[in-house]
């Protein structure tokens, strides 16, 4: 019998029931007013708990059943490009057919457009199953923030004409922002917008490289719009359809995720039209998108992980050395468990993110449409657009360097097999590399988290945390994060107190880490008050961090500028 992806992976489902839900459903239903005009809607938190919880079986059972067993085929055929045109695996266009069928390409759009109105925390779960059964189906399936960015930024016109073809499974997305010349520096973007006065209409010019499924329908793209300027204030975002004028010169031909295709395009005079204002293109729209990217590649980091990680774990009970399965050799055994708490650590850190961005999407959307936004309402907005802020970007360094490690230690348990096309763990090794350097690096995360580390955005949440009722071995544990994290907190103030900026450059991940460390100790820890029974994960988990965090407090407060004066004379040996 086949897997189902969420049934067999209980930590996904203790997520959904104890994040605490509440709030972020019974705004995205609008106090469950919608059930009114639509008969699928909930009409409390507990029908809206069970709708997720029955779609999310279904999910799994399309991974499990249908998606896993293509996968390696997929990575096999790979998508093709002949004479322009692209072309999926034969199991890719399969598993996109099965879920279009199932209803499951708009999660996230309202219902009037043929949506699910799922928040981002569901849709996300969803994202580490499809991960989980083929990494390089989430880079389709995980693409629908391009729907969610029109909803959000579009007119009403545009939602109308783009939105429910997504929802149907009838168009697909694309979001054009990196160029030959502008990598992680978008400010540097140069494609050309430009508008034709007679015929009230905008055109695109210029090229796009690692443009993940370049070849869809629709494109959001980053554009100059203003002529004569170099920096992030002469941007704009446009939507335009596939047609003639753009062209796939190339797919990439990859290390990994073989099944989504990695497009260079060239635009010629390609009609678009502007999404939301001009010049807000980057600094508004773009920073939008980045977040739904973030949280979606720490999901299929995630997934890689969890994949890898269960592949590794069936093969040391299966294969036998000295008599005896590998499982029971302690170098094997310790690896798995200490893979398994640190999977169990970024899931709960991930879904506590994704909380945070349900919020604050929720009061961006209610500011929206309130005739007059009270003083309250743009103060939560804020409060939960500086936490996601600092989330986001945390939660993908965690996510992506983790799957990277469970992919290696996985072909180091699988041994000289593990190296080889026979066994999938060569193929989550080489599909997990991507997730810590595409939409972000992680020491572009590093500097995405900084400043809200530098400002203590999250401290109400890890007080609010470590007040909670914690007793005997939980209330020991909680006083050890509650020591790690004084030592956070005296580590930012050294390094504010230094004022030097190479400094700070220097120590940033350090601090980035500590902060990780330190939160996800009390996620575990209210993880373990929830369900006794996962005491001994959290319990491992903050007797590894604990030494990571003296190590990472000692180096900061050194003050030791060695590193950065003798760089020079290191790299030339």
């Amino acid at each position: 019998m086949a897997e189902n992806f969420y049934l067999d992976n209980a930590d996904i489902k203790f997520n959904l029931m104890n994040l605490g839900l509440e709030d972020v459903v019974r705004m995205r239903e609008a106090d469950y007013a919608q059930a009114r005009d639509f008969p699928d809607a909930p009409v409390s938190f507990a029908d809206a708990l069970d709708s997720y919880d029955r779609v999310l079986a279904m999910v799994g059972e399309i991974c499990g059943d249908l998606i896993a067993p293509r996968a390696a085929d997929v990575d096999e055929e790979g998508a093709r490009c002949e004479g322009g045109k692209v072309t999926y695996a034969k199991g890719t266009q399969e598993n996109l057919r099965n879920l279009s069928q199932a209803q499951l390409m708009g999660v996230m759009l309202p219902r009037r457009y043929g949506g699910l109105n799922a928040p981002v925390t569901v849709y996300t779960m969803m994202t580490e199953m499809v991960s989980r059964a083929d990494a390089s189906l989430q880079n389709l399936f995980g693409l629908q923030d391009i729907a969610e960015t029109i909803n959000r930024f579009g007119t009403e016109d545009q939602r109308q004409r783009f939105l429910p073809r997504f929802a149907a499974g009838e168009a697909d997305g694309a979001m054009a922002l990196t160029e030959p010349e502008a990598g992680s520096d978008l400010q540097a973007v140069q494609l050309k917008a430009h508008f034709d006065r007679e015929k009230n209409q905008w055109y695109l010019n210029g090229m796009k490289r690692f443009i993940t499924n370049g070849c869809a329908k629709v494109l959001l793209v980053l554009a100059r719009s203003e002529e004569g300027t170099r920096d992030g204030r002469g941007l704009s975002m446009f939507v335009c359809e596939r047609g003639p004028n753009l062209l796939v010169r190339r797919i990439e031909n990859k290390m990994g995720i073989h099944g989504s295709p990695t497009c260079e395009l060239q635009f010629n005079n390609v009609p678009a039209e502007l999404v939301g204002e001009r010049r807000r293109g980057l600094t508004r729209y773009v920073m939008s998108l980045m977040n739904g990217a973030r949280v979606a590649i720490s999901g299929q980091a995630l997934g890689v992980a969890e994949a890898a990680w269960r592949n590794a774990l069936k093969y040391a009970h299966e294969r036998e050395q000295f008599g005896k399965p590998i499982i029971k050799f302690p170098a094997v055994y310790d690896m798995l468990v200490s893979d398994r708490v640190q999977i169990l650590a970024a899931r709960a850190l991930l879904y506590e993110t994704t909380r945070h961005v349900d919020m604050r999407d929720n009061w961006d959307e209610a500011i929206r449409h309130a005739a007059a936004p009270s003083a309250e309402m743009r103060q939560q907005e804020k409060a939960y657009g500086r936490t996601a802020a600092e989330l986001t970007p945390l939660a993908k360094a965690f996510c992506t360097e983790l799957a990277n490690r469970v992919a290696y230690n996985g072909i180091q348990i699988h041994g000289g097999t593990g190296f080889m096309k026979d066994f999938p763990a060569e193929r989550y090794y080489r599909d997990a590399r991507i997730t810590n350097i595409y939409e972000g690096t992680t020491q572009l995360q590093h500097v995405a988290a900084i400043g809200g580390i530098m400002q203590r955005v999250l401290d109400p949440l890890m007080t609010e945390m470590s007040l909670l009722p914690y007793e005997g071995k939980l209330r020991r544990l909680a006083s050890a994060v509650d020591m790690g994290r004084e030592k956070l907190q005296r580590a930012v103030k050294f390094v504010e107190a230094r004022n030097d900026g190479d400094y700070f450059d220097l120590m940033a991940r350090r601090l980035c880490d500590m902060e990780t460390q330190v939160l996800c100790g009390y996620l575990m820890l209210r993880h373990a008050l929830k369900d006794k029974g996962r005491e001994a994960a959290a319990e491992r988990y903050i007797l590894d961090t604990q030494p990571l965090l003296a190590m990472h407090y000692e180096v900061i407060t050194s003050g030791d500028f060695s590193l950065i004066d003798n760089r020079e004379a290191i790299l030339a040996l």
